[in-house]
């Protein structure tokens, strides 16, 4: 699994940065103690989250915080991770204007320290972090956004890593589409498992369901064509510097024909490479209505 350590000084960027990584498809933690680092390694592997992840550590943890107890969690790490540390930083001037433009604290203002003195003692604190950093980056002069750019290029050759995150999403029209929405595809047309008395009960997560779906001719035609139309919209989104991209599929209720469709379009986009999550809107708001779903008996009305 593919964990991205972001560290580096205090006011050099890194909540900006730990933003932009979540919005390009990574899960995020920030203001990690040291000494949770390897449960977090441990955690995020167990629930297998399918993309990579972000931690924040910095000498926000005040007397949790130490650079040797990181490096040691990663090393013990290391052996069943890909672990990289992104180091940010800024010369001291500079990080003196922006802590005058915030009017915020340095972490390490206390003790009778000036904010130059702390920034002094942040960047001894954090050499050992920076000497094993594999990427560095000074943030002096840059706006957030060339910042972010420049984070990117940094880690572009992490081939584990998307810039453009795709999110599946079915529904039902009966509630609405979802306004979150990129691209909806109406799949209505497709015949109406919820007159089949026999399999009714089920979802589109359960296979009566999925294969009396999927099983139509009309349904493969129409899964060949969307396929072949994301394929080629995804790259051309992705040029244009679109970091989340929603696909909504709906039905009139949005538990059959949508939820079955979602998966397979799900799977295929899996089956390429392309980061891509799959919810169902509806589904349980369904559920909840069905009288005849009582122990899947479709004879319960």
């Amino acid at each position: 699994m593919r964990f991205l350590i972001v560290t580096g000084l205090s006011g050099a960027g890194k909540t900006s940065v730990l933003k932009h990584l979540e919005d390009s498809g990574y899960q995020c933690m920030d203001n990690l103690p040291p000494l949770l680092l390897s449960q977090a390694f441990t955690l995020c592997e167990k629930v297998e989250l399918g993309h990579p992840v972000a931690l924040g550590v910095d000498s926000r943890s005040g007397a949790l915080f130490n650079a040797e107890a990181v490096l040691n969690a990663i090393e013990c790490g290391a052996d069943n991770h890909e672990i990289s540390i992104l180091f940010l930083e800024a010369d001291t001037e500079t990080l003196i204007d922006r802590y005058k433009e915030t009017r915020r604290d340095h972490p390490l203002m206390h003790e009778g320290r000036t904010l130059e003195e702390s920034i002094a003692r942040e960047r001894e604190m954090l050499q050992p972090l920076r000497e094993r950093a594999h990427y560095i980056l000074s943030t002096a002069g840059l706006r957030i956004k060339q910042a972010c750019d420049a984070v990117d290029a940094l880690i572009a050759h992490d081939s584990g890593r998307q810039a453009l995150r795709t999110e599946v999403m079915s529904f039902g029209y009966k509630r609405g589409i979802p306004r979150e929405s990129d691209l909806v595809f109406d799949v209505r047309f497709l015949p109406n498992p919820f007159y089949i008395k026999e399999i009714r009960a089920y979802t589109g997560l359960e296979a009566p369901i999925r294969d009396y779906v999927l099983g139509k001719e009309e349904t493969r035609t129409f899964l060949s064509h969307l396929y072949e139309m994301v394929d080629y919209l995804l790259p051309l989104y992705q040029r244009e510097g679109k970091r989340r991209l929603m696909i909504a599929i709906g039905c009139t209720g949005g538990a059959h024909r949508s939820v079955a469709i979602s998966e397979a379009l799900g799977e295929h986009l899996r089956a390429l490479g392309q980061p891509v999550s799959v919810f169902h809107r509806d589904i349980e708001y369904e559920k909840a209505g069905w009288a005849f779903r009582r122990d899947l008996n479709p004879d319960a009305e």
